[in-house]
């Protein structure tokens, strides 16, 4: 058995205690030939909360033939949808038990705010199991007509396997809940590497796994490295499929591998620049809640963050002052304080990076209308900022900051919108805020992105399909879509009739 953490929760002096080390075959163990740890740091006070223990690459071998053996004895095609279904919801179950130790470890490890690490992530990762569990036993194939004299042929969507999961720190539970629901739903093994900036919730929700009563190896937990798990993990030869969510550059380095090896399945859900277009027409006081939501929210720490905002010449000014009035209303501060509506960034190195970005902002001629300026104390603490006067070609503009930093500029006519909107390499998501209905159904049919929201944004459901198109990435997550990723269809072609003469 592995060291065990005893974590102290801010405020109301709670103690939680949480297995270190690596949870594979529904044990937590060391690691076999490493003695590395990784230090897990509160974002909001700079401390160490504790320490687990990092995977080696020998690790992730372990985990993946735990994987494949679960896979070939205890699930996979060995266990029904029922089953699954029933495990699933036990899972979810758990979860909602615990839903405030989890969020509690959630804010002390990313920073967020406690409520809305329970209500809103631990909330929705709860309904994205419930609503795969239902998926679970309604995972079916076509009957395909060849000749009703002869032969039938139909088809089968198998489990793929053994799946290497990949996750981010942005929202390590609700990542883990799209990733792990629909690869059980459909009977696939798991080998889950969180991120080393974030391994506790999963290492939490691990223990549950063995409490919902999931056999062994069916979900593995390895905290690492990315460039030693994650790497492990996409250049494996028993590893059918790896899903990834992160920056664009690793999703490149985790496809290369994947093809350099034995060709796995890729599901990539990657980085973003998206856009939002303000029109004449819009509810003003609705779109700048909207776009402070899109750029603000878990402190601009989101792949869909909504972070250019182009509006129409006629409203700018307007529109400017309102949506200035509406980030000042953000209160930035430590997550377990009732009256913050946002926490710190989650490290040291995501601080200094979005500083960089600001300062190439200024540096480039943009102008800085809100924030830009550094907090004095501990704590990785960024205020919203707000920038005008952009060009296409500012690092402010072009690049994934990952903070609550946003380029506003403004067009002239419909098509100029579109065109400046899709000035990007990348596709995850794009927004538009008009009340022309005709409007609405030509922009949102011209924006190049996975998910395209009117007169709303950055709200996604269990039920509805997401992911990229360009350099977004490769794949859907959430909604019946998602089982495509973690199915691969077999094709059986029945001859009851056909009599075959030899030779031709």
């Amino acid at each position: 058995m592995s060291t065990v953490a005893t974590i102290t929760v801010p405020k109301s002096g709670k103690q939680i205690k949480l297995p270190t080390g690596l949870f594979i075959n529904n044990q937590f163990v060391p690691s076999v030939d490493g003695k590395e740890t990784i230090d897990c740091i509160n974002p909001a006070t700079e401390e160490v909360i504790c320490s687990v223990v990092a995977a080696t690459t020998k690790d992730i071998d372990v985990a993946v033939a735990a994987a494949r053996e679960a896979f070939n004895t205890t699930w996979g095609k060995h266990v029904s949808g029922i089953e699954r279904a029933r495990l699933l919801n036990k899972l979810a179950d758990l979860m909602e038990r615990d839903a405030q130790e989890l969020a509690e470890l959630e804010a002390l490890d990313n920073g967020k705010p406690l409520r809305i690490a329970r209500d809103f992530d631990v909330g929705d990762s709860v309904g994205c199991l419930r609503y795969y569990a239902g998926w679970a036993d309604k995972i079916v194939g076509q009957s395909i007509e060849i000749d009703n004299k002869t032969k039938f042929a139909f088809t089968k969507h198998e489990p793929i396997g053994v799946c290497g999961q990949i996750i981010p720190w942005n929202y390590p539970i609700m990542m883990w809940a799209w990733k792990v629901a629909p690869a059980l739903a459909c009977g696939c093994t798991i080998v889950m590497k969180p991120s080393e900036n974030t391994p506790l919730s999963a290492l939490k929700l691990s223990e549950l796994i063995v409490e919902a009563g999931f056999p062994p190896g069916v979900v593995n937990t390895v905290p690492s490295l990315g460039s030693v798990g994650g790497a492990a993990l996409a250049a494996h030869r028993d590893v059918d499929k790896v899903a990834f969510t992160g920056s664009t550059l690793t999703g490149r380095k985790i496809m290369a591998a994947a093809a350099e090896s034995n060709l796995k399945k890729v599901s990539l859900e990657l980085g973003g620049k998206s856009p939002q277009l303000i029109f004449e027409s819009a509810d003003l006081d609705q779109a700048a809640n909207w776009a402070a939501l899109g750029i603000l929210y878990n402190t601009g720490q989101d792949c869909t963050a909504g972070s250019r905002v182009y509006v129409q010449d006629s409203i700018y000014d307007k529109f400017v002052a309102l949506l200035v009035t509406k980030a000042k209303q953000l209160n930035v501060g430590d997550g377990f304080d009732e009256a913050t509506t946002a926490g710190p960034v989650v490290s040291k190195a995501q601080y200094d990076k979005i500083w960089s970005y600001i300062d190439a902002g200024k540096q480039e001629g943009a102008q800085c209308i809100l924030g830009g300026e550094k907090r004095p104390g501990k704590g990785y603490f960024v205020d919203p900022t707000i920038f005008t006067h952009i060009t296409p070609d500012m690092k402010i503009v072009k690049d994934e900051i990952f903070g609550p930093v946003l380029s506003v500029g403004r067009f002239s006519t419909e098509e100029e919108a579109i065109k400046l909107a899709n000035n990007t390499t990348y596709g995850l998501g794009a927004g538009l805020h008009s009340n022309d209905a005709n409007q609405c159904m030509r922009v949102s049919s011209a924006l190049e992105a996975g998910t395209v929201w009117v007169n709303q944004y950055n709200l996604l459901y269990n039920n509805v399909p997401f992911g990229g198109k360009k350099q977004s990435g490769i794949g859907r997550e959430l909604g019946s879509y998602a089982l495509e990723e973690y199915t691969s269809v077999k094709a059986v072609q029945w001859n009851y009739g056909e009599k075959l003469d030899w030779p031709l």
